[in-house]
């Protein structure tokens, strides 16, 4: 008997005891034969999947993705993919709203068909599942599609979709189920929806309130009200994006407002939620009522109230994977968890919510787990992350906001250049109010006599693609002075990063 075979005898004899935990009904069942495998990965969204294809494709680790839902988790179906081709359907909108002053002319102005453009965005999500699956094959990972939970520290049981049972142990084995979006726990919140649900919207209904104050919240309300949906934004305090820098807070909300948004803010929460009218678009009917006793009453409610890691179900008290106060696991600089041979990236650590994040992350710790020795040490750095919001304009930042450099190095030490103005693009004889609407504005914050780019924040049109180069640029930590000895490209709203006095 070789060692493959003992070690699954010797599981199943051990499995077929009653257990402890209380979950007696799965050992009671027929014996279930228990697969062996190099790396077992929960979860396959951008993370998980960049783990697993480096550890197979790179060093011929047999690995095995487990997936409850559709390949390529948030970010492909209900995340980054979907959210940037909506933004795009938007962009249409604000181009056509300046047509006029190019000296275009529509007559009969133009018609736009969003359930045209869902089924066309569905389409491509649907490839890219496909494409996942194909890229997971040709490495020669094995898929299965299911619900995964703990009943050994170092074994998973799947309920698959079959209703079937399979069980599956490895040495190594990783967290990356990723998150989901909260509902509040109030009367009525399950009649709203969330970013998921947004992206299941046939056509969009005439008035919609949207709770929540993050990127989220942000980019969505920018999308719906870009397209002349009475857009309701609801926020705790009196601004959004709270935790991005002050210019960026101060100028993206006046820049709503300018545009037409609806901002409710101080808002106090809704104490219940009533179903009015059931039905899609303008037949649904919701009622809001707050707090304070003010009602509102809306087509569709979008709640964008935060996100919860996807570990309910997992078990991982029994491997002693320990999770902190926010409901997030808790790993080291390596990804390792607190459990030996289980580590954890992406949204169920918090630690940066971001896809490329998670890619990176992924990559690496495969790379130390099963690589050479050059990489026994390899971990991802989280310092100097860029990250674009898309917002209507677009924002785009890397490093600390101006009050994080003051309290890391002192007022004395911090230099800030900071400009507002409007791009060409639109400066082509918008009235006031309408330059209000497509504000460009850049800040860099300077620390140390030899002035290092600390954090660099901008918002305008194009920033999305403009941040990438200069987030480089930070990471090798330029200064000011690199900066200035970088010739200016005119005329583009970027040479202001190299022009600033």
């Amino acid at each position: 008997m070789n060692s493959h075979s003992r070690l699954s005898s010797i599981l199943q004899l051990f499995l077929s005891s009653p257990p402890d935990s209380g979950n007696r009904s799965s050992y009671t069942m027929a014996p279930v034969d228990i697969q062996q495998y190099d790396y077992i990965v929960l979860g396959g969204g951008s993370g998980g999947s960049g783990g697993a294809r480096r550890a197979a494709g790179r060093y011929g680790a047999k690995s095995l993705i487990v997936e409850s839902g559709r390949a390529g988790g948030t970010c492909v179906n209900v995340g980054c993919i979907p959210k940037k081709m909506t933004w795009n359907y938007a962009n249409m909108q604000e181009m056509i709203d300046i047509f006029q002053y190019y000296g275009y002319e529509l007559p009969g102005g133009v018609k736009a068909d969003y359930n045209k453009f869902k089924n066309t965005r569905d389409a491509v999500i649907k490839r890219l599942n496909g494409t996942y699956e194909r890229n997971w094959a040709g490495e020669g990972i094995d898929f299965v599609r299911g619900r995964a939970r703990f009943i050994e520290p170092k074994v998973i049981e799947v309920q698959q979709q079959d209703g079937t049972v399979a069980r599956y142990t490895s040495p190594h084995i990783l967290i990356a189920t990723g998150g989901h979006p909260n509902i509040p726990n109030i009367p009525g919140a399950e009649n709203g929806i969330t970013s998921d649900g947004f992206f299941e919207l046939e056509d969009f209904p005439p008035k919609i309130a949207v709770v929540g104050a993050g990127y989220i919240a942000v980019e969505l309300v920018g999308v719906l009200n870009a397209v002349n949906v009475e857009t309701h934004l609801f926020i705790r305090g009196d601004k959004f994006l709270r935790k991005f820098d002050p210019m960026i807070q101060n100028t993206m909300t006046d820049r709503y407002e300018a545009a037409g948004v609806h901002i409710h803010r101080n808002h106090t929460g809704f104490k219940e939620i009533q179903l009015v009218r059931d039905g899609k678009g303008k037949d649904r009917l919701i009622k809001l009522v707050g707090h304070d006793g003010v009602e509102y009453e809306v087509n569709e409610l979008l709640w964008a109230v935060g996100r919860t890691p996807e570990l309910e179900d997992l078990c991982l008290h029994i491997p002693g994977v320990k999770v902190n106060t926010s409901g997030h696991v808790v790993v080291d600089e390596y990804q390792n968890t607190s459990a030996e041979g289980i580590y954890a990236l992406g949204d169920v650590t918090g630690q940066a919510d971001l896809t490329p994040v998670a890619i990176r992350a992924g990559r690496t710790l495969s790379d130390r787990i099963f690589g050479p020795s050059e990489h026994k040490s390899s971990k991802v750095s989280y310092e100097n992350i860029p990250t674009v919001v898309f917002s209507h304009p677009e924002v785009g930042t890397i490093g600390l906001t101006e009050p994080e450099a003051r309290q890391k190095y002192g007022n004395d030490e911090i230099k800030v250049y900071h400009t507002k103005f409007t791009a060409l693009y639109y400066d082509v004889g918008l009235p006031p109010e309408g330059k209000a609407k497509y504000p460009t504005e850049m800040k860099l914050i300077c620390a140390g006599h030899e002035e290092k780019v600390v954090g660099l924040h901008i918002l305008g049109i194009g920033v999305s693609e403009m941040l990438q180069g200069f987030g480089v640029a930070v990471k090798m930590g330029a200064t000011k002075e690199d900066f200035g000895r970088c010739i200016a490209i005119h005329p583009t709203s970027a040479e202001e990063l190299v022009t600033m006095q």
